[in-house]
């Protein structure tokens, strides 16, 4: 991307301002399996992550974003044990991409829905 992207877009990627801030108050601290960059303040407690491509936060792996919200404070790779053979990787939120599910009926899929089945009775008041 260009500089003028980078100075005038805040939805792909880092701002130049983002990007100055990490280099000149930040710490990195590490980077997670997806090139996600984490920095901590080098006073205080401020954490942040730099995404790597569409910032979309559902891109955090679980044990970054508990660093990231302070639920603990040592760091996931210092802390967390080895990933188990039946964990599966995080996926990222679909919704509005063309990988979104759509169920049948939906308007997407030809807004068609199977026809009722007649198992249905409505409730009459008074009826039993």
């Amino acid at each position: 991307m260009s500089i003028l992207g980078k100075i005038f877009t805040w939805w792909d990627g880092a701002t130049v301002g983002t990007l100055l801030n990490s280099w000149r108050t930040g710490e990195k601290v590490g980077e997670d399996g997806l090139g996600n960059r984490y920095f901590r303040a080098r006073k205080g407690d401020r954490r942040w992550v730099i995404y790597n491509g569409a910032n979309d936060a559902s891109r955090v792996p679980p044990e970054w974003h508990g660093w990231l919200h302070h639920t603990f404070d040592e760091l996931p790779s210092d802390m967390l044990p080895a990933p188990r053979a039946w964990e599966q990787a995080p996926t990222p939120n679909l919704t509005g991409s063309t990988g979104a599910y759509r169920p049948a009926g939906a308007l997407e899929r030809g807004g068609r829905r199977a026809a009722a089945t007649g198992d249905y009775e409505a409730w009459r008041p008074g009826a039993e």
